[in-house]
């Protein structure tokens, strides 16, 4: 995309953004242009000029659960979660701007004595990419307590109901339509008492540190695989600590790609493929990824 042409368009962007800075992983080349809209009405503007003039839009929320490559992500890069922040409640009802981090709603809703999203803790992305990845963790999944998303397609907000969004294990309608666009989320929530909802985010909390590995990384790497976890298949294989460039089958846990310092894309990408050639052979299980890969190698 030629850089004279997003200067003009969006003349308070970033350009030649290093996007590592915005990813859990700490990998990613340069993004074209980089915005961070205050408002809806900010993104929704930015995201029509850019269709208006044929530039390739990529939505990055909270940085987890995405692989950037190393070549970077041409056009325009629109970054959630430091602006989309707003959330709202009314009695058992919530509403969240996409960009708000799903951890900060699981303590802010339990402050206020709503029980149901108390498993969202154990989620480092946001609003928005827990709806599209029908994100859960501890048992729970966002399904069950999503209401609707406002979601922006063809040009205007359309508010769709749970059932309308194909909620599916880590999946939705969403990865069907890659140009919509969660703004916003609804949920109905039960009553609680406070203490004990964060005590039991406490608990989650506790439990994630000690389980996981506090190195950069994605999050979990693949899929649950039918009956199984892919964390004691991985194992299983043997693969505990097998490495590629800087990039390592955490030791902690295997589900766990782990960044020692200098990883790149493309390591990333070599150890998934050895990983889940070495788990066909020696498991007899195919392995999905659950990340999404943005961008050019």
């Amino acid at each position: 995309m030629h850089s004279d042409t997003l200067h003009r368009l969006f003349p308070s962007a970033k350009f030649d953004e290093p996007l590592k800075r915005y990813t859990a992983w700490k990998i990613g080349g340069p993004a074209d242009a980089l915005v961070e809209p205050k408002s809806v009405e900010e993104l929704t503007e930015a995201v029509e000029k850019a269709r208006e003039h044929g530039v390739p839009v990529t939505i990055l929320g909270g940085g987890t659960n995405v692989l950037i490559q190393d070549g970077g992500v041409r056009g325009l890069t629109v970054r959630l979660a430091k602006s989309l922040t707003n959330v709202e409640m009314e009695d058992t009802r919530v509403s969240a701007d996409a960009g708000v981090l799903y951890p900060v709603l699981a303590n802010t809703t339990a402050a206020r004595g709503l029980a149901g999203l108390q498993f969202a803790t154990g989620i480092p992305g946001t609003v928005g990419g827990a709806v599209y990845m029908n994100a859960g963790a501890y048992g729970s999944e966002t399904t069950e307590v999503l209401d609707w998303a406002d979601v922006f397609r063809d040009g205007g907000i359309v508010r769709m109901n749970n059932k309308d969004l194909g909620l599916a294990y880590r999946k939705s309608i969403l990865h069907d339509h890659p140009g919509w666009l969660v703004l916003r989320a609804g949920y109905t929530l039960k009553l609680g008492n406070p203490d004990e909802l964060k005590a039991q985010i406490k608990q989650y909390r506790a439990q994630r540190m000690t389980g996981s590995p506090n190195k950069p990384s994605c999050g979990s790497t693949f899929k649950r695989p039918e009956g199984d976890f892919p964390g004691r298949v991985i194992e299983a294989a043997g693969l505990k600590g097998t490495r590629v460039g800087d990039i390592e089958v955490s030791p902690v846990h295997a589900n766990y790609l782990v960044n020692l310092g200098g990883g790149t894309a493309k390591d990333v990408l070599e150890l998934i493929q050895r990983v889940r050639e070495t788990v066909r052979e020696k498991m007899g299980v195919d392995l999905e990824t659950e990340v999404r890969v943005i961008g050019e190698p």
